[in-house]
């Protein structure tokens, strides 16, 4: 049985959710040197977020009648022309490190993208469950 495609505010909520849990990750890894098994989860729920922010933006362009999109890029770029997102390059920056950080590569990113996640994605998440409370309450 297909269940209904969940709504815009449903999709913002779940998100929230998320990224107070993102949050709540990063604080803890601040306080200290970090495991491979908590840099791990910290990047797993970093994908999560990023993914239900995603999910959010094919839901708020749905209901205003734009899509499908190919990808994360395109729907990504498409965010930051309807000004959903204030920073397109660093949300790339996001997309493309998503990409590297894949265990297929043999390149070495997980400090970098750990480092990327705490000091520039989350204040970047931050910024768009705002803008997109203020865009779904007007």
């Amino acid at each position: 049985m297909k269940s209904l495609p969940k709504s815009c505010e449903e999709c913002l909520a779940e998100y929230s959710s998320a990224l107070d849990d993102l949050t709540v990750f990063i604080n803890r890894a601040k306080k200290g040197k970090m495991s491979e098994a908590q840099a791990r989860e910290l990047i797993i729920n970093f994908e999560v977020c990023h993914e239900l922010a995603l999910k959010v933006l094919t839901s708020y362009f749905k209901k205003q009648g734009k899509g499908p999109f190919t990808g994360s890029r395109d729907l990504t770029v498409e965010a930051f022309h309807a000004d959903l997102i204030d920073d397109g390059k660093s949300w790339l920056d996001m997309v493309i490190d998503r990409i590297q950080y894949n265990p297929i590569y043999e390149i070495d990113t997980q400090e970098k993208f750990l480092d990327n996640i705490q000091k520039k994605y989350l204040r970047l998440l931050q910024r768009f469950e705002d803008t997109m409370t203020k865009k779904i309450e007007a």
